[in-house]
């Protein structure tokens, strides 16, 4: 510091009552000393170099200067014109833009006042505990008249005396007269301050001093370098472990300031006190501040502060979810105009302590130190780490906690959520916040705040009581015990609440009566009331029909529903899209069997079923009807719209196949008792021919008995079973325990439970093929196959009296086709003249070639035709029809003998023969290939369905022999 700053080192009265008492050096009995003469200036017993008697001296309205030589006189004229001075001015002026104005020409400084250096208020910053006080002006600026004499004109006692002076600034952060700032250091500079500045000493100096004077600058450096870390660092953007940090680093300032006022008393009472032994004494506290400084320019580089590398902001805009929430927060993208990216903030600090500490574990002097800094850092770490694992709060206003929270994600959305939103995004591990000591135990922390979130949001956690008795650091041996106790204090409390206030088993049980027809005689109940109304096209369904006979079906007495305590959460709803291709999208997005998506159509090449190529507006009540859900919460965590779109995508599968067995069944009923099939006819081709219907109608609902069946009793029973048992498990751990053999082992979590209800939906999906592409086509394509079938037989029937000549004309005849043509008068021959008989029916046309995928099925070179791609309509009767007309006005086609009938309906049913038995063929040729190589449950079903294929053959060689 040059003389003209110096006003702290004054001459003090030898009277103690001007020392302070809080100055250390003030407990030094004082010894009267001869005053000495050393570079010009005297020193007297009383004086004192501590701060706080600086501070006070320059309270006074007179400030007593230092003269830098006795040659020199104290004025303060500031005409230097040494010109070694003048170019160092115009090298400062070069080198530093900011020091234009503190280095002027010779032409200013000529006019310029004397030297008065005044100090001001530096701008206010969010570091509560920063200096305010402007940088003193540079050493190097002084005017010639206060420069001091040269070193080489002392002698080695007065250089050393001289040195001892300057190191006592110099390590307080202050320039000396002999020692000062390298050029290229600009203190207003934030990051010359943060690196901390170099010092140069005059030349002239004894070589064995300047090694010594040399060796404990470095100290000086450190304590700059630190204390400027220590400035910024405190600022709020930096985070409260940022400031833990840094008022521990205060602490360890502290002791440094005080070993300094200690060497200054040394150096004012002891005659013996050289540099060599101030040299000894600084040795232990170099190497404190050696440690210190390093970690702290570590931080800094993290914190781009101090390196110009700005290559890790190129990918700051990447988190698009993490730029919209903070915009939303009404915030900036990074306070203070530096990315959050390159912050330095929260665990990012502790791992950096930890990994340092694990490095100079060897050290035990760094070792003790870093301990005492990590110890400090983490307790507002851990203040943030309790309130979250003990109440599922989360304090982070300056976002540094390892878990993240979106609050934009609320759960009123959990209605619409199809994939776990809520629970999946709100809250989010911050994986560069995470320190080593949670690394292992960083999901039971996640889990543990969530579930103590959702008990929260539901009234049952207190947060007005506080948590006592918890670890403050991370070196309390309680540590990792006390996460593992929240932990599963969490999970069981989450879990009461689920299984006991909220009743899930027994909301999974009624969605199983529902969704799964279990138990369903109300749903038959509700299907006959509604048959009316689901026959129409979905798009003109009557929904409030429907839910009003829903409503009264599961009322009636006597039924299972009438029981169920959450039959008026039940809704109907029409879904829009079929469900073969609502999951062949499904399965194309989620990327199952891309392969097979691939090379599908030459693999399989058939026609597409109907299924896919009607137009959505076509389809029937049937197609689109699926239940809804209202699911409250904390239950919507485990049935979430994920888990209950499952439930509909099953429910809707075995409705596609109950539909087509009741047509089926409606069939066989139109067979006993319509006059077409109860007649004996006199031809025997025509006998033959009701024989292969009976059959093939026979077959079918076979197929769909035995394919219903296989879903419900061999793939969602067991599954389900298994289901139960672990949700009982977690109601009852004994139970649970008693029935695992082995060790016990830890309890089951509310995520395993919600991974086993999603495990246990995919299992079922995939067993019932729902997940195989090349399955679901084949089998649609069948389930198509028998709607038209059972379709066609009132048309049939009317064919078939058409073609028998001994039944046509006949009274009975005449009477039922004037029933039928009054109720299905699109029937008509004359509704389309354009068509003839063979066109004028559903069967299925044969495409060009078809291929199956399984190796087992490529010996067919003749493959079977498929079904049809055109449109059909249905043949629905007519809502109101008019009065059936006299029998005598029939149309003459009608009481009229077709010999071209039976060849034409002949051929149709060979056609619809030909096309069950060659899905049937390829979907038990696939169940046996990916039985084997996949999904080992697919072998029952094609054990199941290999019955009718086995049964068609023996058939079909009856009929060839006649029988």
């Amino acid at each position: 510091m040059p003389p003209s700053n110096r006003t702290a080192r004054s001459q003090v009265p030898s009277s103690s009552s001007d020392i302070s008492p809080g100055d250390s050096s003030s407990n030094a009995p004082e010894q009267p000393i001869a005053s000495q003469k050393i570079n010009g200036y005297s020193r007297n017993t009383t004086e004192r170099r501590t701060e706080s008697v600086r501070s006070q001296v320059t309270t006074r309205e007179r400030l007593h200067m230092r003269q830098g030589s006795p040659v020199k006189s104290t004025g303060l004229d500031g005409h230097g014109s040494d010109s070694q001075h003048s170019r160092l001015l115009d090298h400062r002026r070069r080198s530093s833009p900011s020091s234009a104005s503190a280095a002027p020409s010779r032409k200013e400084k000529i006019g310029r006042p004397p030297w008065e250096p005044q100090a001001s208020l530096a701008p206010h910053t969010s570091a509560p505990l920063a200096c305010r006080i402007s940088v003193p002006p540079l050493a190097s600026l002084l005017p010639q008249s206060l420069e001091p004499p040269p070193l080489s004109q002392l002698s080695p006692q007065a250089q050393e005396a001289a040195i001892l002076d300057d190191l006592l600034y110099t390590l307080m952060g202050f320039e000396g007269q002999y020692i000062r700032y390298v050029d290229s250091y600009n203190p207003s500079v934030e990051k010359d301050r943060l690196a901390g500045p170099n010092f140069r000493i005059l030349s002239g100096l004894d070589p064995s001093l300047r090694d010594l004077t040399t060796s404990v600058l470095k100290m000086a450096t450190y304590h700059s370098a630190i204390e400027a870390f220590v400035e910024v660092q405190s600022r709020a953007e930096f985070g409260s472990i940022n400031h833990a940090l840094c008022a521990s680093i205060r602490k360890l300032l502290k002791d440094y300031l005080i070993l300094v006022t200690q060497l200054e008393n040394r150096l004012i009472t002891s005659e013996t006190f050289s540099l060599h032994v101030l040299h000894l004494h600084t040795l232990p506290t170099n190497q404190m501040m050696f440690q210190v400084y390093n970690l702290a320019q570590e931080i800094l580089k993290k914190n781009a502060l101090v390196d110009d590398d700005l290559d890790d902001t190129i990918d700051d805009f990447d988190d698009v979810d993490n730029i919209l929430e903070q915009l939303r927060e009404g915030g900036e993208l990074a306070p203070g105009g530096m990315s959050k990216a390159n912050r330095c903030t929260g665990g990012s600090v502790l791992r950096l302590l930890t990994e340092r500490l694990s490095r100079m574990s060897g050290d035990p002097a760094a070792r003790a130190l870093l301990q005492t800094l990590l110890r400090d850092a983490s307790r507002p770490y851990m203040t943030m780490l309790n309130e979250w694992v003990h109440r599922g709060g989360i304090k982070d206003p300056h976002n540094e906690f390892l878990i993240k929270e979106q609050k934009s994600i609320g759960r009123e959305n959990l209605d619409i959520d199809y994939t776990d939103e809520y629970w999946e995004k709100r809250y989010t591990i911050r994986e560069p916040e995470v320190p080593p000591q949670l690394g292992a135990v960083k999901q039971k922390v996640l889990l543990a705040g969530k579930y103590l979130n959702v008990v929260r949001e539901c009234g049952g956690v207190d947060i007005s009581t506080e948590v006592h008795d918890v670890p403050k650091s991370f070196d309390d041996p309680r540590f990792l015990d006390n996460i593992n106790a929240a932990y599963a204090h969490a999970n069981s409390s989450l879990l009461d609440l689920l299984l006991t206030t909220h009743a899930l088993s027994a909301r999974l049980i009624s969605m199983k009566h529902y969704f799964f027809l279990d138990q369903s005689d109300f749903f038959t109940y509700f299907l006959d009331l509604s048959a009316s109304e689901l026959k129409k096209k979905s798009k003109d369904v009557n929904v409030e029909k429907l839910q009003s006979l829903l409503d009264l079906v599961v009322r009636q007495p006597g039924s299972i529903a009438a029981q169920d305590p959450f039959k008026e959460e039940v809704k109907v709803q029409m879904n829009p899209t079929r469900l073969a291709k609502f999951l062949v999208t499904v399965v194309s997005v989620r990327g199952f069997e891309e392969d097979e998506m691939n090379d599908n159509a030459s693999s399989i090449n058939y026609t597409p079923s109907v299924a896919e190529e009607i137009n959505n507006n076509a389809m029937t009540g049937y197609e689109s009807l699926e239940f809804k859900f209202s699911i409250p919460f904390p239950l919507s965590l485990v049935i979430s719209s994920k888990t209950v779109l499952r439930y509909q995508i099953l429910f809707r599968y075995l409705l596609s196949m109950r539909y087509t067995e009741t047509v089926l069944v409606n069939a066989w009923e139109d067979q006993n008792k319509l006059i077409g099939w109860t007649h004996r006819s006199k031809d025997r081709n025509v006998e033959m021919f009701k024989r292969r219907v009976w059959t093939l109608r026979s077959r079918m609902l076979v197929f769909c008995k035995h394919f219903s069946y296989y879903c419900t009793a061999e793939v969602m029973e067991p599954n389900w079973r298994k289901l139960m048992a672990r949700v009982d498990s977690l109601s009852n751990p004994e139970a649970g325990a008693a029935q695992e053999a082995g060790p016990k082992k830890v309890g089951r979590t509310v995520d395993e439970l919600m991974d086993d209800h999603v495990d246990f939906l995919d299992t079922c999906m995939k067993e019932c093929m729902l997940l195989n592409v090349r399955l679901l086509r084949v089998h649609t394509k069948i389930l198509s196959t028998c709607t038209l079938f059972a379709k066609w037989m009132p048309r049939l029937n009317q064919d078939l009296i058409l073609a028998d000549p001994s039944l046509v004309n006949t009274p009975a005849a005449n009477h039922y086709l004037a029933l039928h043509l009054a109720h299905y008068p699109h029937h008509h021959p004359s509704a389309n003249p354009a068509t003839n008989t063979s066109s004028s029916t559903t069967a299925p046309t044969a495409p060009q070639s078809s291929k199956p995928p399984p190796p087992s099925s490529q010996k067919n070179k003749q493959p079977p035709p498929s079904s049809t791609t055109s449109k059909r309509a249905h043949t629905h009767p007519t809502p109101n029809p008019p009065p059936p007309p006299p029998p005598s006005l029939l149309p003459p086609e009608l009481t009229t003998h077709d010999p071209h009938k039976y060849p034409a309906i002949d051929d149709m049913l060979t056609r619809y023969e030909n096309n069950f038995n060659h899905h049937l063929k390829i979907i038990c040729d696939a169940l046996d290939y990916y039985a084997a190589t996949e999904t080992v449950a697919l072998g029952r079903l094609c054990a199941l369905l290999s019955f009718a294929g086995e049964r068609a053959a023996g058939v079909g060689e009856r009929f060839v022999g006649g029988g």
